[in-house]
């Protein structure tokens, strides 16, 4: 260790020795203020590298980002991702550098200020506090008298004293300074070699990491090459062709006003035209028209969702407008609205008129072969063959008057030869979860309620399945209005007529189906839980007499008096009912007044009573209400167990899950498998039950069709299964699956509706 100061110089307290404490005193001042200036300019640099290093996380998040969404451009995405990740390793050893720099140079340096100067500073303290009590005590000794033993004594005490304690004062402070001038050079080097270390490994990392890409940056510089010479070929042609085409006459474009009905979008006609609004102020606004699966419909922007004009063409007409002083303008005239467009010039005027004229005119042709095509008349010959003969000639033609038949058939039941809300005669239009007929205007409103209101559907347009037109039969505006209107004398809203406006009849339709401001309502006791039927005793066919007014429960014969489903075989429930003593056992007869209205439901679907269970449902019945007192079993289950083609329907109009099981793992299609009841499997079926489910015992519908030899249903379930993997196979090339699926399908329909006697069980070898 370097001396700074001799120690024996101090003792002698020499001006020299004074001279170099001066000296020495200075330095150490200088030396604190540079070192705190350096520690606050190395807290600055600090926190600067954190914000940069924060800062550069960021811009490398974004990189990352930007990679993400260039995902579809595999060169991009990989350039992003590759860089991203290099310099966050960079990064990650530059924050490294910055916590070392933290440890290493700043606290180091700060210490030293904090402790090792304040410690120079208190013993120097301590020196020039000896120095002055020598300096006293010298001064005393000199100005004692000499007579005065006494005070001669004193001062010489004192002086001894004094210089003792200056001597070892003075020499502390000596070795203060050498210690802090040896320490200054200790602390201030290790302090700068962990700096340049930690840098210089900073650096190594660094360049490592992007040594690893020399390679990449290679190829990718070539292909950045490849590029520049790609978008300069680009540029020319764009160039070229910019020309070309600004040489043409763009003011106005025939080839978009282009009528093409086969168009592969389904779009055949689309453009911009203006509309005139239905408020009053009869603003215009311009948006962009389409016609598209035979509707007419608008957008302002391409992500929002079309706006229908008219929902079936088939229901409107079109013509020039000249009432307007606008030019060019047209009108598309529906039954329940008109809709005033206008185009730009006159020839895009005609060419609009044309595409909604062949728009309509393709809509029919559609409808007609749809209800004409050769395989629909052939279809009984395929079921005929299926079933094992010719039973089957008397569904096919069924359909090809369908929608004359089912409007003849629906209008025939008492009070459907008017509208069910406003009255107007002749109505050819249905809802066909509420079993009612309506006219166009009372059909628009029905249909803008929403499916889970009302399924408007056409009795002259469209085509009827079998059991839809069945279970029209089994309601009428006549049943549904003595529930839906029960109360209409205690109201005071009138019941709007044929000439009535649209707003009054739709304000009379949302509070008759919506708001069911007319039904009688249920007494608290409607709400009580159901109570199990002693299991002693056989029920007969329930009585539902409940406080509200509401049409008889009338059950129809052998309905009611079916066993309820139990998870056996066909065969086991004939003995079972065969060997069961029904005439020695007294019936016990079930109160259901107090049932709410889901356990009415529950039991009025087993009777095949429409109007009750209508009127549950009225009463906000839950269609899938679960029966825990009997193994969990469903209304639709209930509809199955008797054999009720019709009143299952109705209830999967009106939304009854199809494949909801009981707790025995069985749900419809397993009850209707079991019994034998082919035209109910084939309605399932239709309405997407899964033939693959299994019960508790681990057998799904086929193999239960297997086990009881019924040739019929095993049929279905195969063809069923064979479509879906057809469908599923041909799908990626736009087939729909084997159509004859749909006419045997449709063949079945029809028997189990018009001639359920060909489609009992019968027994035949399961090996076919």
């Amino acid at each position: 260790m370097t001396v700074k100061l001799d120690f024996e110089e101090c003792l002698k307290d020499s001006p020299r020795f004074r001279a170099e404490i001066e000296v020495v005193q200075t330095d150490v001042s200088e030396l604190e203020t540079r070192l705190e200036k350096l520690v606050k300019q190395c807290q600055a640099m600090l926190e600067a590298g954190r914000v940069y290093c924060q800062t550069s996380k960021s811009f490398v998040n974004g990189l990352r980002e930007l990679g993400h969404q260039c995902s579809g451009d595999k060169m991009m995405e990989e350039c992003l991702d590759m860089i991203s990740k290099k310099l966050s390793v960079i990064l990650e050893a530059q924050g490294e550098v910055i916590e070392t720099t933290q440890k290493s140079v700043k606290t180091k340096l700060q210490n030293f200020v904090k402790e090792d100067v304040r410690r120079f500073k208190d013993v120097r303290k301590e020196f020039e506090r000896c120095s002055e009590t020598l300096e006293g005590a010298l001064v005393r000794n000199g100005q004692a008298p000499r007579g005065k033993t006494h005070e001669v004594e004193e001062a010489s005490q004192a002086l001894v004293n004094a210089r003792r304690s200056f001597r070892s004062g003075a020499l502390d402070y000596v070795l203060e300074i050498n210690v802090i001038e040896a320490k200054k050079k200790t602390d201030i080097v290790m302090a700068m070699l962990s700096l340049m270390e930690s840098q210089a490994q900073f650096f190594q990392q660094g360049h490592q990491s992007l040594s690893e890409l020399d390679e990449y940056r290679q190829r990718l510089n070539e292909e950045h090459t490849q590029f520049v010479l790609s978008a300069a070929r680009e540029k020319r042609d764009m160039e070229q062709r910019h020309a070309a085409i600004k040489k043409k006459d763009t003011t106005y474009d025939d080839s978009i006003m282009d009528f093409n009905a086969d168009a592969p979008n389904g779009i055949a006609m689309e453009g911009y035209l203006y509309k005139r609004a239905s408020n009053a102020f009869k603003t215009w606004s311009r948006r962009w028209f389409s016609i598209q699966k035979n509707q007419l419909v608008y957008q302002k922007k391409f992500k929002e969702q079309p706006t229908v004009v008219v929902e079936d063409l088939r229901l409107c007409t079109v013509k020039h407008s000249a009432e307007n002083e606008r030019r060019f303008c047209f009108e598309v005239v529906s039954p329940s609205k008109c809709c005033l467009l206008q185009a730009d010039s006159e020839d895009q005027q005609k060419a609009w008129i044309r595409a909604v004229q062949n728009s309509i005119a393709s809509a029919f042709q559609e409808c007609r072969e749809d209800t004409h095509s050769p395989r629909q008349r052939c279809s009984s010959v395929s079921a005929g063959n299926l079933l094992g003969g010719g039973g089957g000639g008397g569904g096919g033609g069924g359909e090809e008057n369908g929608g004359y038949k089912a409007l003849e058939e629906v209008q025939a039941i008492p009070g459907n030869q008017q509208c069910c809300d406003c009255g107007e005669p002749g109505p050819d239009w249905a809802s066909i979860n509420l079993g009612i007929t309506l006219c166009i205007v009372c059909s628009g409103i029905h249909r803008s309620l929403g499916v889970h209101f009302s399924k408007v559907r056409s009795l002259t347009l469209d085509s009827w399945e079998p059991e839809l037109v069945k279970l029209m039969c089994e309601l009428g505006n006549t049943v549904i209005n003595r529930i839906y209107e029960a109360r209409i004398d205690e109201i005071t809203i009138k019941k709007p007529h044929p000439t009535s406006p649209r707003p009054d009849k739709e304000t009379w339709i949302r509070s008759k189906y919506v708001e069911k401001k007319f039904i009688k309502k249920l007494p608290e006791t409607g709400r009580n839980p159901p109570q199990r039927r002693s299991s002693g005793k056989k029920s007969r066919p329930p009585t539902l007499e409940r406080p509200v007014e509401r049409p008889p429960l009338k059950p129809k014969p052998n309905r009611a008096t079916l066993p309820r489903v139990t998870g056996l075989t066909p065969s086991d429930l004939v003995q079972k009912n065969n060997t069961s003593p029904h005439k020695n056992v007294e019936e016990e007869e079930e109160d259901l007044s107090g049932l709410h209205p889901g356990a009415l439901l529950y039991r009025s679907a087993a009777l095949q009573n429409f109007p009750v269970m209508a009127d549950a449902l009225a009463h906000g019945a839950d269609v899938n209400w679960v029966n825990v007192t009997e193994e969990s079993s469903t209304p639709l289950i209930q509809a199955v167990s008797a054999n009720a083609l019709a009143a299952c329907e109705f209830l999967l109009q009106n939304g009854a899950n199809v494949n909801q099981a009981d707790s025995s793992g069985r749900g419809p299609l397993h009850h209707g498998t079991i019994l034998g009841h082919t035209g109910l499997v084939c309605l399932f079926l239709k309405r997407g039950a899964d033939y693959n489910a299994k019960d508790k015992n681990q057998k799904d519908p086929i193999t239960i069709a297997v086990d009881n030899a019924n040739a019929d249903i095993v049929t279905l379930l195969r063809i069923a299964k064979m479509n879906k993997e057809m469908r599923e196979m041909d799908g990626a090339f736009g087939q729909p699956g084997d159509e004859t699926y749909q006419d045997i399908f449709r063949d079945f329909s029809h028997m189990a509706s018009n001639n359920p006697e060909k489609l009992k069980r019968r027994s035949a070898d399961p090996k076919f």
